[in-house]
Protein backbone atom coordinates (compact mmCIF):
# COMPACT_ATOMS: atom_id res chain seq x y z
CA UNK A 1 0.00 0.00 0.00
CA UNK A 2 1.18 3.59 -0.95
CA UNK A 3 2.70 5.71 2.44
CA UNK A 4 0.46 8.83 1.03
CA UNK A 5 -1.23 10.47 4.03
CA UNK A 6 -3.89 12.85 3.62
CA UNK A 7 -1.89 15.70 5.39
CA UNK A 8 -4.42 17.22 8.22
CA UNK A 9 -5.51 21.10 8.89
CA UNK A 10 -3.49 23.07 11.52
CA UNK A 11 -5.76 22.49 14.74
CA UNK A 12 -24.08 -3.10 -4.69
CA UNK A 13 -24.00 -4.31 -7.21
CA UNK A 14 -26.87 -4.08 -9.58
CA UNK A 15 -27.89 -5.14 -13.28
CA UNK A 16 -26.25 -2.90 -16.10
CA UNK A 17 -29.40 -1.69 -18.20
CA UNK A 18 -28.14 1.64 -18.57
CA UNK A 19 -27.09 3.43 -22.00
CA UNK A 20 -23.25 4.36 -22.27
CA UNK A 21 -20.62 5.05 -24.54
CA UNK A 22 -18.12 1.87 -23.14
CA UNK A 23 -14.43 2.53 -22.45
CA UNK A 24 -13.34 -0.52 -21.61
CA UNK A 25 -10.34 -1.09 -22.72
CA UNK A 26 -6.53 -2.20 -22.71
CA UNK A 27 -4.37 -0.59 -20.76
CA UNK A 28 1.51 38.82 -5.60
CA UNK A 29 0.40 38.88 -8.80
CA UNK A 30 -0.90 41.35 -11.15
CA UNK A 31 -4.51 41.19 -12.45
CA UNK A 32 -4.86 40.96 -16.18
CA UNK A 33 -7.68 42.20 -17.45
CA UNK A 34 -9.43 43.14 -14.19
CA UNK A 35 -11.54 47.12 -13.39
CA UNK A 36 -10.35 48.32 -17.59
CA UNK A 37 -11.61 51.29 -17.63
CA UNK A 38 -15.57 53.06 -19.19
CA UNK A 39 -18.47 51.16 -19.39
CA UNK A 40 -18.30 47.82 -20.66
CA UNK A 41 -21.53 46.07 -22.39
CA UNK A 42 -20.99 42.36 -23.11
CA UNK A 43 -22.11 41.88 -26.83
CA UNK A 44 -23.64 38.65 -27.54
CA UNK A 45 -21.98 36.77 -30.90
CA UNK A 46 -23.57 35.62 -33.97
CA UNK A 47 -24.79 32.57 -32.12
CA UNK A 48 -26.40 33.81 -29.15
CA UNK A 49 -29.17 35.95 -30.04
CA UNK A 50 -29.51 39.40 -28.51
CA UNK A 51 -31.99 40.17 -26.43
CA UNK A 52 -33.62 43.60 -25.61
CA UNK A 53 -31.38 44.73 -22.83
CA UNK A 54 -28.00 45.70 -22.93
CA UNK A 55 -25.56 43.15 -21.22
CA UNK A 56 -23.43 44.03 -18.23
CA UNK A 57 -19.89 42.10 -19.16
CA UNK A 58 -16.93 40.74 -17.63
CA UNK A 59 -15.08 44.22 -17.24
CA UNK A 60 -17.92 46.19 -16.53
CA UNK A 61 -16.92 48.86 -14.03
CA UNK A 62 -20.30 47.41 -11.83
CA UNK A 63 -17.84 43.98 -11.79
CA UNK A 64 -14.88 45.56 -10.70
CA UNK A 65 -17.22 47.75 -8.08
CA UNK A 66 -18.66 44.65 -6.56
CA UNK A 67 -15.07 43.43 -5.93
CA UNK A 68 -13.88 46.37 -4.24
CA UNK A 69 -17.10 46.09 -1.87
CA UNK A 70 -15.84 42.67 -0.44
CA UNK A 71 -14.64 42.33 2.70
CA UNK A 72 -10.87 41.68 3.35
CA UNK A 73 -8.24 40.43 5.36
CA UNK A 74 -5.06 42.30 3.26
CA UNK A 75 -3.55 39.33 2.66
CA UNK A 76 -2.62 37.81 -0.85
CA UNK A 77 -2.43 33.86 -1.14
CA UNK A 78 -0.11 32.94 -4.01
CA UNK A 79 0.16 30.04 -6.33
CA UNK A 80 1.69 28.60 -10.19
CA UNK A 81 -0.34 26.29 -12.09
CA UNK A 82 1.13 24.64 -14.86
CA UNK A 83 -0.94 23.02 -17.00
CA UNK A 84 0.84 20.20 -19.04
CA UNK A 85 1.24 16.83 -20.40
CA UNK A 86 2.10 14.72 -17.43
CA UNK A 87 3.11 10.77 -16.46
CA UNK A 88 1.49 10.16 -13.83
CA UNK A 89 1.41 6.58 -11.33
CA UNK A 90 -2.40 6.12 -10.40
CA UNK A 91 -1.20 3.55 -7.75
CA UNK A 92 0.60 0.61 -9.96
CA UNK A 93 -0.92 1.64 -12.94
CA UNK A 94 1.23 4.67 -15.17
CA UNK A 95 -0.74 6.49 -17.70
CA UNK A 96 -0.22 9.84 -19.72
CA UNK A 97 -2.63 12.69 -19.15
CA UNK A 98 -2.71 16.16 -18.71
CA UNK A 99 -2.65 17.44 -15.07
CA UNK A 100 -1.69 20.69 -13.09
CA UNK A 101 1.68 20.57 -11.47
CA UNK A 102 2.53 17.23 -12.52
CA UNK A 103 0.20 15.53 -10.26
CA UNK A 104 -3.76 14.38 -10.16
CA UNK A 105 -5.34 16.36 -7.80
CA UNK A 106 -2.71 18.82 -7.15
CA UNK A 107 -1.97 21.26 -5.92
CA UNK A 108 -4.38 21.63 -2.65
CA UNK A 109 -5.16 25.79 -2.30
CA UNK A 110 -5.79 26.91 0.54
CA UNK A 111 -6.98 30.47 1.50
CA UNK A 112 -9.34 32.37 4.38
CA UNK A 113 -12.44 34.23 3.49
CA UNK A 114 -11.44 37.53 2.83
CA UNK A 115 -8.02 36.68 1.19
CA UNK A 116 -6.97 37.81 -2.34
CA UNK A 117 -6.01 34.69 -4.38
CA UNK A 118 -3.62 35.34 -6.75
CA UNK A 119 -3.07 32.07 -9.11
CA UNK A 120 -0.65 32.29 -12.50
CA UNK A 121 -1.72 29.92 -15.23
CA UNK A 122 0.68 28.64 -17.29
CA UNK A 123 -0.22 26.63 -20.49
CA UNK A 124 2.52 24.16 -21.31
CA UNK A 125 -0.82 21.89 -23.38
CA UNK A 126 -0.85 21.66 -27.19
CA UNK A 127 -4.51 23.42 -26.68
CA UNK A 128 -6.03 26.49 -25.51
CA UNK A 129 -7.60 26.13 -21.64
CA UNK A 130 -8.97 28.18 -18.58
CA UNK A 131 -9.08 27.95 -14.84
CA UNK A 132 -13.31 27.49 -13.66
CA UNK A 133 -13.20 27.93 -9.63
CA UNK A 134 -16.35 25.78 -9.17
CA UNK A 135 -18.98 27.17 -6.67
CA UNK A 136 -17.18 30.16 -6.11
CA UNK A 137 -19.20 33.37 -5.96
CA UNK A 138 -15.95 35.44 -7.26
CA UNK A 139 -15.97 38.41 -10.01
CA UNK A 140 -16.95 37.94 -13.51
CA UNK A 141 -13.81 38.25 -14.96
CA UNK A 142 -12.24 35.58 -13.14
CA UNK A 143 -14.51 33.25 -13.56
CA UNK A 144 -12.57 31.08 -16.36
CA UNK A 145 -15.08 30.38 -19.12
CA UNK A 146 -13.99 30.67 -22.61
CA UNK A 147 -16.33 33.18 -24.92
CA UNK A 148 -18.12 33.99 -21.54
CA UNK A 149 -16.15 35.63 -19.35
CA UNK A 150 -12.05 35.46 -21.16
CA UNK A 151 -10.64 34.29 -24.09
CA UNK A 152 -9.14 31.01 -23.59
CA UNK A 153 -5.23 31.17 -22.52
CA UNK A 154 -3.34 29.35 -25.53
CA UNK A 155 -0.78 26.85 -25.82
CA UNK A 156 2.70 28.77 -24.41
CA UNK A 157 0.74 31.68 -23.13
CA UNK A 158 -0.08 32.59 -19.44
CA UNK A 159 -2.76 34.27 -17.75
CA UNK A 160 -2.81 35.95 -13.72
CA UNK A 161 -6.64 35.09 -12.13
CA UNK A 162 -6.78 37.46 -8.83
CA UNK A 163 -9.78 37.63 -6.95
CA UNK A 164 -10.70 37.79 -2.95
CA UNK A 165 -11.85 34.45 -1.87
CA UNK A 166 -15.75 34.74 -0.71
CA UNK A 167 -17.73 32.55 1.35
CA UNK A 168 -15.64 29.78 3.39
CA UNK A 169 -16.14 26.18 2.21
CA UNK A 170 -15.10 23.15 0.05
CA UNK A 171 -14.53 24.15 -3.48
CA UNK A 172 -12.58 22.83 -6.63
CA UNK A 173 -11.05 24.14 -9.63
CA UNK A 174 -10.78 22.49 -13.34
CA UNK A 175 -10.88 23.61 -16.84
CA UNK A 176 -13.78 24.96 -18.84
CA UNK A 177 -12.61 23.92 -22.42
CA UNK A 178 -13.88 21.31 -23.93
CA UNK A 179 -13.52 17.54 -22.03
CA UNK A 180 -10.47 18.84 -20.47
CA UNK A 181 -12.29 18.25 -17.01
CA UNK A 182 -12.40 14.53 -17.55
CA UNK A 183 -7.91 14.53 -17.72
CA UNK A 184 -6.12 15.15 -14.82
CA UNK A 185 -6.22 18.90 -14.44
CA UNK A 186 -8.47 19.06 -11.33
CA UNK A 187 -7.64 20.37 -7.55
CA UNK A 188 -9.45 21.22 -4.35
CA UNK A 189 -9.61 25.17 -2.80
CA UNK A 190 -10.31 25.27 0.93
CA UNK A 191 -11.86 28.23 1.79
CA UNK A 192 -11.25 28.54 5.88
CA UNK A 193 -14.27 30.63 7.66
CA UNK A 194 -11.84 32.98 10.46
CA UNK A 195 -15.09 31.78 12.85
CA UNK A 196 -14.88 28.19 11.67
CA UNK A 197 -16.82 26.63 15.12
CA UNK A 198 -14.43 23.60 15.14
CA UNK A 199 -15.78 20.13 16.42
CA UNK A 200 -13.09 18.06 14.89
CA UNK A 201 -9.40 16.94 15.27
CA UNK A 202 -8.39 17.31 11.47
CA UNK A 203 -9.41 16.68 8.48
CA UNK A 204 -8.97 15.10 4.96
CA UNK A 205 -9.99 16.39 1.38
CA UNK A 206 -10.94 13.44 -0.69
CA UNK A 207 -11.67 14.08 -4.39
CA UNK A 208 -13.87 11.14 -6.21
CA UNK A 209 -12.99 11.01 -9.83
CA UNK A 210 -13.92 8.66 -13.25
CA UNK A 211 -10.65 8.13 -15.04
CA UNK A 212 -10.29 6.91 -18.48
CA UNK A 213 -7.37 9.18 -20.22
CA UNK A 214 -4.13 7.48 -20.96
CA UNK A 215 -6.14 3.88 -19.82
CA UNK A 216 -8.85 3.88 -22.56
CA UNK A 217 -10.55 6.36 -24.23
CA UNK A 218 -9.71 9.63 -24.39
CA UNK A 219 -12.37 12.25 -23.31
CA UNK A 220 -11.96 14.05 -26.71
CA UNK A 221 -12.70 10.29 -28.64
CA UNK A 222 -15.61 9.58 -26.39
CA UNK A 223 -16.90 12.99 -26.98
CA UNK A 224 -16.54 12.59 -30.40
CA UNK A 225 -18.69 9.73 -30.23
CA UNK A 226 -21.21 10.49 -28.33
CA UNK A 227 -22.14 13.29 -30.79
CA UNK A 228 -21.61 10.48 -34.24
CA UNK A 229 -23.52 7.85 -32.35
CA UNK A 230 -25.80 9.11 -29.79
CA UNK A 231 -26.82 6.65 -26.90
CA UNK A 232 -27.19 3.08 -26.94
CA UNK A 233 -29.50 0.78 -24.49
CA UNK A 234 -27.02 -0.89 -22.23
CA UNK A 235 -24.30 -1.13 -24.46
CA UNK A 236 -25.40 -4.59 -25.12
CA UNK A 237 -23.11 -4.81 -28.90
CA UNK A 238 -20.07 -4.84 -27.19
CA UNK A 239 -18.71 -2.30 -29.46
CA UNK A 240 -18.81 0.51 -27.04
CA UNK A 241 -19.64 3.22 -29.73
CA UNK A 242 -22.73 3.72 -27.56
CA UNK A 243 -24.65 3.81 -31.45
CA UNK A 244 -28.74 3.63 -31.27
CA UNK A 245 -28.83 2.25 -34.25
CA UNK A 246 -30.42 5.95 -36.21
CA UNK A 247 -33.18 5.51 -32.88
CA UNK A 248 -34.11 8.90 -31.99
CA UNK A 249 -34.96 9.10 -28.21
CA UNK A 250 -36.37 13.23 -28.03
CA UNK A 251 -38.99 14.84 -29.26
CA UNK A 252 -40.51 13.81 -32.43
CA UNK A 253 -42.46 17.29 -32.84
CA UNK A 254 -39.81 18.72 -34.18
CA UNK A 255 -39.56 21.67 -31.08
CA UNK A 256 -36.37 20.66 -29.52
CA UNK A 257 -38.06 20.88 -26.33
CA UNK A 258 -36.27 17.27 -25.76
CA UNK A 259 -39.58 15.16 -24.50
CA UNK A 260 -39.88 11.71 -24.51
CA UNK A 261 -43.86 11.77 -26.16
CA UNK A 262 -45.55 11.24 -23.28
CA UNK A 263 -43.40 7.90 -21.83
CA UNK A 264 -43.05 8.43 -18.41
CA UNK A 265 -39.27 7.70 -17.12
CA UNK A 266 -39.76 9.43 -13.80
CA UNK A 267 -40.95 6.01 -13.03
CA UNK A 268 -37.54 4.92 -12.34
CA UNK A 269 -36.71 6.86 -9.77
CA UNK A 270 -37.01 4.85 -6.79
CA UNK A 271 -35.53 3.80 -2.79
CA UNK A 272 -33.12 1.43 -4.61
CA UNK A 273 -32.44 3.78 -7.94
CA UNK A 274 -32.27 7.65 -6.15
CA UNK A 275 -31.28 8.88 -9.43
CA UNK A 276 -33.18 7.26 -11.96
CA UNK A 277 -31.45 3.34 -13.53
CA UNK A 278 -29.81 5.71 -16.29
CA UNK A 279 -26.89 6.90 -14.55
CA UNK A 280 -24.20 8.09 -17.36
CA UNK A 281 -22.86 7.70 -20.62
CA UNK A 282 -19.59 6.47 -20.06
CA UNK A 283 -18.32 3.65 -18.39
CA UNK A 284 -14.78 3.66 -16.59
CA UNK A 285 -12.12 1.56 -16.34
CA UNK A 286 -11.35 2.98 -12.79
CA UNK A 287 -12.36 5.29 -10.31
CA UNK A 288 -10.33 6.85 -7.94
CA UNK A 289 -9.85 8.77 -4.59
CA UNK A 290 -7.22 11.82 -4.21
CA UNK A 291 -5.67 10.35 -7.97
CA UNK A 292 -5.15 6.88 -6.23
CA UNK A 293 -6.20 3.23 -7.36
CA UNK A 294 -7.88 0.86 -4.80
CA UNK A 295 -5.01 -1.64 -4.84
CA UNK A 296 -2.57 1.20 -3.84
CA UNK A 297 -5.07 3.76 -1.51
CA UNK A 298 -5.07 6.87 -0.27
CA UNK A 299 -4.19 6.63 3.64
CA UNK A 300 -5.55 8.39 6.61
CA UNK A 301 -4.31 8.01 9.46
CA UNK A 302 -6.06 9.21 12.81
CA UNK A 303 -6.10 8.14 16.37
CA UNK A 304 -9.26 6.29 17.48
CA UNK A 305 -11.74 8.99 18.90
CA UNK A 306 -10.70 11.86 17.11
CA UNK A 307 -13.20 13.39 14.97
CA UNK A 308 -12.35 13.41 11.27
CA UNK A 309 -13.76 16.18 9.14
CA UNK A 310 -13.72 15.07 5.42
CA UNK A 311 -14.26 17.11 2.55
CA UNK A 312 -15.98 15.29 -0.43
CA UNK A 313 -15.30 16.59 -4.02
CA UNK A 314 -16.87 14.76 -6.82
CA UNK A 315 -14.68 15.66 -9.90
CA UNK A 316 -16.30 13.02 -11.97
CA UNK A 317 -17.44 13.75 -15.52
CA UNK A 318 -19.93 11.40 -16.20
CA UNK A 319 -20.78 9.51 -12.12
CA UNK A 320 -22.07 10.61 -9.59
CA UNK A 321 -20.58 8.70 -6.40
CA UNK A 322 -22.07 7.03 -3.31
CA UNK A 323 -19.95 7.43 -0.26
CA UNK A 324 -19.69 5.94 3.19
CA UNK A 325 -16.61 4.61 5.46
CA UNK A 326 -17.15 1.09 6.63
CA UNK A 327 -18.14 0.82 10.38
CA UNK A 328 -18.91 4.73 10.65
CA UNK A 329 -21.80 6.53 10.39
CA UNK A 330 -21.15 10.21 8.60
CA UNK A 331 -22.64 13.53 10.22
CA UNK A 332 -22.86 16.13 7.24
CA UNK A 333 -22.26 19.67 8.47
CA UNK A 334 -21.76 21.21 5.25
CA UNK A 335 -23.42 21.25 1.23
CA UNK A 336 -21.54 22.87 -1.35
CA UNK A 337 -19.72 24.95 1.18
CA UNK A 338 -22.31 26.17 3.63
CA UNK A 339 -23.10 24.87 6.79
CA UNK A 340 -26.71 22.98 7.65
CA UNK A 341 -27.92 21.64 10.45
CA UNK A 342 -25.78 18.69 11.62
CA UNK A 343 -27.92 15.44 9.73
CA UNK A 344 -26.45 11.60 10.67
CA UNK A 345 -26.60 9.23 7.81
CA UNK A 346 -24.85 6.27 6.43
CA UNK A 347 -24.16 7.28 3.10
CA UNK A 348 -23.94 10.25 1.05
CA UNK A 349 -24.97 10.97 -2.91
CA UNK A 350 -22.81 13.05 -4.76
CA UNK A 351 -23.24 14.07 -8.44
CA UNK A 352 -20.88 15.72 -10.87
CA UNK A 353 -19.87 18.93 -8.71
CA UNK A 354 -21.00 18.85 -5.60
CA UNK A 355 -19.50 18.61 -2.50
CA UNK A 356 -20.33 17.63 1.13
CA UNK A 357 -18.23 18.23 4.25
CA UNK A 358 -18.62 14.83 6.88
CA UNK A 359 -17.62 14.48 10.14
CA UNK A 360 -17.00 10.80 11.40
CA UNK A 361 -15.37 9.46 14.84
CA UNK A 362 -13.35 7.28 14.20
CA UNK A 363 -12.68 3.84 15.04
CA UNK A 364 -9.96 1.45 16.53
CA UNK A 365 -8.54 -0.53 13.57
CA UNK A 366 -8.51 -0.43 9.37
CA UNK A 367 -11.69 0.94 7.62
CA UNK A 368 -12.68 1.26 3.77
CA UNK A 369 -13.65 4.72 2.76
CA UNK A 370 -15.53 3.70 -0.23
CA UNK A 371 -16.67 5.70 -3.11
CA UNK A 372 -19.08 3.51 -5.16
CA UNK A 373 -20.43 4.60 -8.37
CA UNK A 374 -24.10 5.10 -8.51
CA UNK A 375 -25.62 3.06 -11.31
CA UNK A 376 -22.89 1.54 -12.80
CA UNK A 377 -21.05 -1.60 -12.90
CA UNK A 378 -17.66 0.22 -12.52
CA UNK A 379 -15.01 -1.09 -9.86
CA UNK A 380 -15.53 1.28 -7.02
CA UNK A 381 -13.17 4.05 -5.82
CA UNK A 382 -11.59 3.15 -2.04
CA UNK A 383 -9.21 4.98 0.41
CA UNK A 384 -8.13 3.60 3.56
CA UNK A 385 -8.96 4.92 7.03
CA UNK A 386 -6.64 3.47 9.80
CA UNK A 387 -6.37 4.31 13.26
CA UNK A 388 -4.36 1.08 14.32
CA UNK A 389 -3.00 -2.01 13.19
CA UNK A 390 -4.53 -4.54 11.12
CA UNK A 391 -4.88 -5.84 7.62
CA UNK A 392 -6.33 -3.70 5.81
CA UNK A 393 -10.24 -4.14 3.71
CA UNK A 394 -10.14 -6.38 0.92
CA UNK A 395 -10.03 -4.47 -2.71
CA UNK A 396 -13.32 -4.21 -3.96
CA UNK A 397 -15.36 -4.27 -0.25
CA UNK A 398 -18.39 -3.42 -0.43
CA UNK A 399 -19.42 -1.73 3.51
CA UNK A 400 -22.96 -2.30 4.56
CA UNK A 401 -23.49 1.94 5.22
CA UNK A 402 -23.83 1.97 1.07
CA UNK A 403 -26.80 0.01 1.78
CA UNK A 404 -27.58 2.44 4.96
CA UNK A 405 -29.29 5.40 5.24
CA UNK A 406 -29.23 8.13 2.37
CA UNK A 407 -29.01 11.66 2.32
CA UNK A 408 -31.52 13.39 0.86
CA UNK A 409 -31.91 17.36 0.14
CA UNK A 410 -34.95 17.23 2.01
CA UNK A 411 -32.54 16.40 4.93
CA UNK A 412 -30.27 19.51 4.45
CA UNK A 413 -31.46 22.26 6.37
CA UNK A 414 -29.12 25.79 6.25
CA UNK A 415 -28.30 27.07 9.24
CA UNK A 416 -29.64 30.36 9.87
CA UNK A 417 -26.33 32.30 8.61
CA UNK A 418 -26.44 30.64 5.66
CA UNK A 419 -30.51 30.48 4.97
CA UNK A 420 -31.53 32.93 2.17
CA UNK A 421 -33.88 35.08 3.53
CA UNK A 422 -37.48 34.73 2.63
CA UNK A 423 -38.89 36.54 -0.04
CA UNK A 424 -41.14 36.45 -2.91
CA UNK A 425 -39.58 35.85 -6.71
CA UNK A 426 -39.23 39.16 -8.30
CA UNK A 427 -38.28 37.56 -11.61
CA UNK A 428 -39.28 33.52 -12.81
CA UNK A 429 -37.06 32.32 -15.18
CA UNK A 430 -38.26 28.72 -17.30
CA UNK A 431 -35.40 26.06 -17.59
CA UNK A 432 -36.06 22.74 -20.05
CA UNK A 433 -33.87 20.03 -19.93
CA UNK A 434 -33.91 17.88 -23.00
CA UNK A 435 -32.25 15.71 -25.29
CA UNK A 436 -32.83 15.14 -29.09
CA UNK A 437 -31.34 13.49 -31.66
CA UNK A 438 -30.81 10.19 -29.88
CA UNK A 439 -28.22 11.84 -27.41
CA UNK A 440 -26.23 13.17 -29.96
CA UNK A 441 -26.87 16.66 -28.77
CA UNK A 442 -28.56 17.71 -24.98
CA UNK A 443 -30.49 20.94 -25.33
CA UNK A 444 -31.80 23.84 -22.50
CA UNK A 445 -35.11 25.22 -23.84
CA UNK A 446 -35.24 23.16 -26.77
CA UNK A 447 -32.02 24.53 -27.94
CA UNK A 448 -28.10 23.48 -27.53
CA UNK A 449 -25.62 26.68 -26.44
CA UNK A 450 -24.61 27.45 -29.99
CA UNK A 451 -28.26 29.08 -30.44
CA UNK A 452 -29.08 29.81 -26.93
CA UNK A 453 -31.23 32.93 -25.88
CA UNK A 454 -29.64 33.88 -22.37
CA UNK A 455 -31.72 34.25 -18.86
CA UNK A 456 -32.01 38.01 -18.52
CA UNK A 457 -31.92 39.70 -15.04
CA UNK A 458 -31.01 42.55 -13.55
CA UNK A 459 -29.13 43.33 -10.07
CA UNK A 460 -31.37 43.14 -6.55
CA UNK A 461 -33.61 40.86 -7.54
CA UNK A 462 -34.95 37.74 -5.94
CA UNK A 463 -35.04 35.37 -8.87
CA UNK A 464 -36.51 31.70 -9.11
CA UNK A 465 -35.23 29.46 -11.92
CA UNK A 466 -37.71 26.22 -12.47
CA UNK A 467 -35.87 23.55 -14.12
CA UNK A 468 -38.03 20.64 -15.61
CA UNK A 469 -36.44 17.81 -16.85
CA UNK A 470 -38.01 16.15 -19.53
CA UNK A 471 -35.23 13.26 -20.11
CA UNK A 472 -34.45 9.87 -18.50
CA UNK A 473 -31.65 10.58 -16.64
CA UNK A 474 -30.24 12.79 -14.29
CA UNK A 475 -28.63 16.14 -14.51
CA UNK A 476 -26.24 18.52 -12.09
CA UNK A 477 -26.82 21.58 -13.04
CA UNK A 478 -24.44 24.22 -12.10
CA UNK A 479 -24.92 27.75 -11.94
CA UNK A 480 -21.42 29.96 -12.24
CA UNK A 481 -20.80 32.84 -9.73
CA UNK A 482 -24.12 32.39 -7.46
CA UNK A 483 -25.49 30.05 -4.86
CA UNK A 484 -29.14 29.37 -4.51
CA UNK A 485 -31.39 27.83 -2.58
CA UNK A 486 -33.74 24.84 -3.41
CA UNK A 487 -37.41 26.17 -3.17
CA UNK A 488 -39.66 23.59 -0.42
CA UNK A 489 -43.05 25.12 -1.22
CA UNK A 490 -44.67 28.19 -1.18
CA UNK A 491 -42.72 31.76 -1.19
CA UNK A 492 -43.46 31.80 2.59
CA UNK A 493 -41.60 28.66 3.57
CA UNK A 494 -38.51 28.49 4.82
CA UNK A 495 -35.72 28.66 1.90
CA UNK A 496 -33.89 25.26 1.40
CA UNK A 497 -30.63 24.19 1.55
CA UNK A 498 -28.06 26.47 -0.25
CA UNK A 499 -25.79 25.20 -2.99
CA UNK A 500 -24.30 25.94 -6.30
CA UNK A 501 -25.19 22.44 -7.79
CA UNK A 502 -28.28 20.51 -7.68
CA UNK A 503 -29.37 17.07 -9.19
CA UNK A 504 -32.19 17.24 -11.01
CA UNK A 505 -33.97 13.72 -11.49
CA UNK A 506 -35.60 12.28 -14.40
CA UNK A 507 -39.00 13.84 -15.08
CA UNK A 508 -38.30 15.98 -12.11
CA UNK A 509 -39.42 19.52 -11.57
CA UNK A 510 -37.31 21.51 -9.81
CA UNK A 511 -37.04 25.25 -8.44
CA UNK A 512 -34.03 26.89 -7.45
CA UNK A 513 -34.16 30.64 -5.43
CA UNK A 514 -30.96 32.81 -6.18
CA UNK A 515 -30.25 36.76 -5.14
CA UNK A 516 -28.13 38.31 -8.32
CA UNK A 517 -26.02 40.26 -6.28
CA UNK A 518 -22.91 39.80 -8.45
CA UNK A 519 -23.24 41.19 -11.57
CA UNK A 520 -21.82 39.70 -14.48
CA UNK A 521 -22.05 36.76 -17.20
CA UNK A 522 -22.54 34.02 -15.89
CA UNK A 523 -23.19 30.34 -17.29
CA UNK A 524 -25.68 27.47 -16.52
CA UNK A 525 -25.18 23.46 -17.30
CA UNK A 526 -25.31 20.21 -16.43
CA UNK A 527 -22.27 19.16 -14.88
CA UNK A 528 -22.09 16.14 -16.95
CA UNK A 529 -19.25 16.87 -19.27
CA UNK A 530 -20.32 15.26 -22.06
CA UNK A 531 -23.79 16.94 -21.39
CA UNK A 532 -22.85 20.40 -21.51
CA UNK A 533 -19.81 19.99 -24.56
CA UNK A 534 -23.20 18.34 -26.79
CA UNK A 535 -25.11 21.76 -25.94
CA UNK A 536 -26.54 21.95 -22.23
CA UNK A 537 -25.63 25.07 -21.18
CA UNK A 538 -26.93 28.46 -21.41
CA UNK A 539 -25.91 32.22 -19.99
CA UNK A 540 -27.44 34.22 -16.64
CA UNK A 541 -27.46 37.39 -18.20
CA UNK A 542 -26.96 40.50 -16.11
CA UNK A 543 -27.77 43.35 -17.79
CA UNK A 544 -28.73 47.19 -17.79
Amino acid sequence: MSDQPVQPAPKSSRPFTRRRVLTLGAAGLAVAGAGAAGVELFTRSPASPASPAAQIGPRSPLVAATEAARSTTGRVVTQTLTAAPATVDLGGRVVNTWAYNGGVGTPLIRVTAGDRLDVHLVNQLTDPTTVHWHGLALRNDMDGVPGVTMDPVAPAADFRYSFTAPHPGTYWFHPHVGVQMDRGLQGALVIDDPQEPGGYDQEAVLILDDWTDGWSDTPDAILARLGRDGMSMGGSSGTGSGGMGGMDMGSSSGTGSGGMGGMDMGSSVSAADPLGTDTGDVVYPAHLINGRLPQDPTLVSASPGQRIRFRLINAGSDTAYRFAVGGHRLTVTHADGFPVRPVEVDSVLLGMGERYDVVVTAGDGAFPIVAAPEGKPDPAAQALLRTSGGTAPAVGVRPVELGGRLLTYADLVPTAAAALAVRPPDRQLDLTLGMVDGGRQWVLNGVPYDQHQALDVTSGQRVRITMRNETSMFHPMHLHGHTFAVVNGSDTAAPGVRKDTVNVLPMQTLAIDLDTDNPGQWLAHCHNAYHGELGMMTVMSYTV
